[in-house]
């Protein structure tokens, strides 16, 4: 399975230069202490307090809580919704404008998972707690009848590739998942070749910097230890995984991981995956034209599955 470079008109590629402009006078994000990230996540639940958050619901998804969002008119499908932040910052709530879209467009709920943070927890116990809400969902009453949709960015992509090889265990919950949508995730977290040789120049994250960040969030594990699936979902089995729809920018550090993990998931499923032109790390949330068209496209696949399900049954 080849990827496909994300068909960009002239003007679209230069409205993105101007904005990687902008881009490079912000600071990289950084992995480099437990301080820095328990910061950014209090300014960020300040942010939240004082915007106004649409109607949803808080509950327990098993043992890990879940904010729910739901469209206005019948249910038609269900996205369990895992949010980045590096695993250290972020939570549930972040996601809501780009959930809210979703809901509306694709008449489904979505499910978003606040699950623990690395700052206290070791990533596994973050894919312990993915895990644990996929399957309060994909054995939930309420959401039997209804396809399901994973959808996970940065590093809640490689939470959701993780959780999607460690349903594996559980072959009938697994089948109930209709696709995963999965936008530039880190899918090994010893560094792949992108990973390694990226330069000072890149933007928005440290790319010169991610190898020992990566090491800092599994310590006490060797290179090999990081390799084995799940941890990093790159050398998975992904025999029996759904068809998947991917996207990373071309300036991306991670760029490698998207490319490598699509044409091994590619070999048993269905995948799309797109290289963004002129793209770097977290561009859905960039007031360009191409993060509009990219997410007009991902919600329209969703939809296409949806149908194609419903005419199943």
């Amino acid at each position: 399975m080849a990827h496909k470079r994300w068909p960009a008109s002239e003007a679209e590629l230069a409205q993105m230069r101007q904005f990687n402009k902008k881009l490079a006078w912000l600071p990289r994000f950084k992995i480099r202490n437990r301080v820095t990230p328990r910061l950014i996540q209090a300014l960020l639940r300040v942010s939240q307090a004082i915007k106004k958050a649409p109607v949803a619901e808080t509950r327990w998804g098993g043992s890990v809580p879940v904010r729910i969002l739901r469209p206005e008119g019948k249910t038609q499908g269900v996205v369990l919704d895992i949010h980045g932040g590096g695993w250290v910052i972020g939570n549930a709530q972040m996601d809501d404008d780009l959930n809210l879209g979703m809901v509306q467009a694709c008449s489904v709920a979505v499910v978003s998972v606040d699950y623990r943070l690395a700052v206290d927890t070791p990533v596994e116990g973050l894919i312990e707690d993915c895990l644990n809400a996929a399957r309060w969902l994909l054995g939930s009453d309420e959401f039997a009848d209804l396809p399901v949709f994973v959808v996970g960015e940065s590093a809640g992509g490689h939470l959701a590739a993780a959780t999607l090889l460690a349903l594996k265990q559980w072959p009938e919950l697994l089948k109930r998942v209709s696709g995963a949508v999965l936008y530039y995730g880190v899918y090994d977290l010893t560094g792949t070749p992108s990973v390694r040789t990226a330069g000072p120049e890149t933007l928005l994250l440290d790319g010169p910097g991610m190898v020992e960040a990566l090491r800092m969030l599994t310590p006490g594990l060797s290179d090999e230890e990081r390799r084995q699936p799940p941890l990093s979902p790159l050398y998975g089995d992904f025999t029996g995984l759904p068809p998947a729809l991917m996207f990373v920018g071309e300036l991306d550090p991670l760029k490698d991981d998207t490319l490598l993990i699509a044409e091994r998931w590619g070999i048993a499923a269905e995948v799309q995956a797109h290289l963004l032109p002129e793209s770097a790390h977290g561009f859905i949330h960039f007031p360009v034209a191409m993060a509009q068209a990219v997410l007009a496209h991902s919600r329209a696949w969703i939809t296409a599955h949806i149908k194609v399900q419903a005419a199943q049954d």
